[in-house]
């Protein structure tokens, strides 16, 4: 099961308000914030599609790159035994722990379905 809605490239999440008795959600991976909002699946993945070529259009408009930037660090916070693990891992395999963790990384996207 997917908790998320995909179009055009570009990531929608999902959430339920029961007091209003909407679906919502935001677009992720882009550097705005763009919300999107239906009464029903269908109208919430109409509504997600329209968000996305909406912003898309607008950043054409604007002469806007609509892609997010990542800078490409980021703090991972793990607990000190899978720490030590890994700083001991990286000496045996003569690595850094950036490099250990990038081919850790990359293992995963390759093969995300070891993440459920």
């Amino acid at each position: 099961m997917k908790n998320y809605l995909e179009y055009n490239g570009y990531i929608g999440t999902l959430e339920f308000s029961a007091d209003d008795k909407v679906f919502f959600g935001k677009i992720q991976g882009i550097n705005d914030l763009v919300t999107f909002e239906g009464t029903s699946v269908s109208e919430l993945e109409e509504s997600f599609k329209e968000a996305v070529d909406d912003y898309l259009e607008t950043c054409k408009l604007l002469n806007k790159s609509p892609e997010k930037i990542y800078k490409g660090s980021f703090n991972v916070r793990v607990s000190k035994e899978l720490h030590k693990k890994t700083a001991l891992l990286a000496i045996k395999k003569g690595l850094n722990l950036n490099e250990v963790v990038k081919e850790a990384l990359t293992y995963v996207i390759k093969h995300e379905e070891v993440l459920n």
